[in-house]
């Protein structure tokens, strides 16, 4: 079952000023506000394996973040907290409508890989605006040095190619071209290669819609200095998220190692880590079952107490 096709779930756009953003919605009535935020290579139907599980008790969107999937690309190349500020506009729009007026109030990001990434950035800025934070293998400036030790940079590669003029029209220059660039993520990042086959051509959709390539390689243009920084050890001192934080690190992900959870209790003050032995980089999508436990005892414990909206 894909996205299109989920029951319940609905498309919707939302003019943001510069940016329209393309998300799905599914929604108990009354429920807490929760916002799934995608990776890379990834958009909003990444979450097929989760929505109907977490739409039978909270109020559910999951956007395409600008430049991934059916989101406004934009030319220009925003800066990090760009991204953040999209998510915390698209939540102002969902509040101003009767059936959405919870939004206005701090709801739970769901995140992994770049997503998560963005849901720190908008956790530091927005710290009023965030009832709690759940992970799936989460970078965070504490990586640092890490990025490239022990061989690692062979597994990073992709994150300078991206970065590069003719990066996307090389990739896109076929369906078949986009199917063995996307595939060799999807398969070497899961602990079973075979974990996508059924999906791969959602993806190759996804990604050969006009502009989708290039606009996900933008966000490694914007987070290109950042990168450098973490990576020569300049990133600045940690600054510690309090809100609630539980992180689902899959054991056998090769490109965001599962010992580089070490060092993430200097940036959560309130942090549960657990590893998800048989997975790799996609813990949501390869164990959804487990993903979908966690996601909603940390959910039930987050909420637990807040009142009904409308």
């Amino acid at each position: 079952m894909h996205a299109d096709e989920l029951p319940a779930w609905t498309r919707h756009d939302a003019e943001l000023g510069d940016v329209t953003l393309h998300y799905l919605r599914g929604r108990r009535r009354r429920g807490p506000p929760v916002m799934l935020v995608h990776g890379w290579p990834e958009f909003s139907g990444t979450w097929r394996k989760n929505l109907p599980a977490l739409a039978e008790h909270y109020d559910v969107v999951a956007p395409d973040l600008r430049g991934f999937g059916r989101s406004s690309k934009p030319d220009r190349v925003g800066a990090p907290q760009a991204y953040a500020e999209d998510l915390v506009a698209l939540a102002d729009h969902l509040g101003q409508r009767p059936e959405g007026a919870r939004w206005t109030r701090p709801f739970t990001l769901v995140a992994h890989d770049v997503g998560a990434f963005v849901a720190q950035l908008l956790a530091r800025v927005h710290p009023r605006r965030v009832h709690g934070l759940f992970f799936f293998n989460c970078p965070y400036d504490g990586i640092g040095g890490r990025w490239v030790q022990r061989g690692q940079f062979r597994e990073i590669w992709y994150q300078t190619f991206h970065q590069m003029d003719w990066a996307a029209e090389l990739v896109g220059t076929s369906r078949e071209t986009c199917r063995l660039y996307l595939s060799h993520f999807l398969r070497h990042w899961s602990r079973d290669p075979r974990a996508f086959d059924d999906d791969i051509e959602v993806w190759v959709d996804n990604f050969m819609q006009p502009g989708a390539l290039q606009g996900g390689f933008n966000w490694y243009r914007s987070i290109a200095e950042e990168r450098r920084r973490s990576i020569a050890g300049e990133a600045p001192a940690p600054e510690a998220i309090h809100a609630p934080t539980y992180v689902l690190w899959g054991r056998h992900d090769p490109v965001l190692r599962s010992d580089w959870t070490e060092g993430l209790e200097d940036y959560f003050s309130d942090l549960t880590i657990e590893l998800a032995e048989g997975a790799g980089h996609f813990v949501h999508y390869e164990q959804p079952s487990l993903a979908n436990a966690r996601m909603l005892a940390f959910l039930a414990r987050v909420h637990a107490g807040v009142p009904a909206g409308p």
